[in-house]
């Protein structure tokens, strides 16, 4: 079969590529469980940490997909020393980061900043802000319908797999760690 995705591991490497270049050395990652896509997830955030020479600091903490499953990740970060930075597998989860960090008092970004997954449409909105990773599903959808009409066309050709290079959104929710004075 053809197969039409998104480069997850190039999405969480931005992540933290772009936390590093902030400052950041603690970057802990809420991983998305069997959710599709979630082990690439991961895999690109443990390759990232490496290349930074931050292998030791790779903290990865069992979450998922929804908000739930990311407000109990959060709960297990601030049971523990707080990372300055945390990315988590997809904008849901995020906001549920988001929620639970708000109510213990955790200033973010002051404190902790956040990067979520998939630049979905709750993550945009001002209240939220949230920087993410955008996968540019309607390339992906357009890539997915000329395929099949290949497909139609062609049907015993060779298939494709197409991973598509997902493209950080900075926003609101990160910012250079807060200086050890402070």
């Amino acid at each position: 079969v053809d197969v039409i995705r998104n480069d997850d591991a190039i999405g969480t490497r931005q992540a933290v590529d772009h936390l590093v270049a902030l400052g950041h050395r603690a970057i802990a990652y809420v991983d998305g469980g069997a959710n599709p896509g979630a082990q690439d997830r991961t895999a690109g955030y443990r390759a990232a940490m490496t290349d930074h020479g931050l292998a030791g600091d790779i903290r990865v903490v069992p979450g998922g997909y929804t908000e739930d499953e990311g407000a109990a990740a959060a709960e297990k970060l601030l049971a523990e020393p707080l990372p300055t930075a945390v990315i988590a597998a997809n904008d849901p989860c995020a906001i549920g980061i988001l929620d639970t960090v708000f109510r213990a008092g955790v200033d973010v970004p002051r404190d902790l900043s956040v990067v979520g997954y998939d630049d979905s449409r709750f993550g945009r909105l001002p209240g939220i802000d949230l920087t993410s990773v955008r996968q540019d599903i309607p390339k992906m959808a357009r890539l997915a319908v000329k395929a099949v009409v290949d497909r139609l066309d062609r049907p015993t050709r060779k298939p494709k797999d197409v991973a598509l290079s997902p493209k950080l959104v900075v926003r609101g929710t990160t910012r250079a760690p807060r200086p050890q004075s402070e």
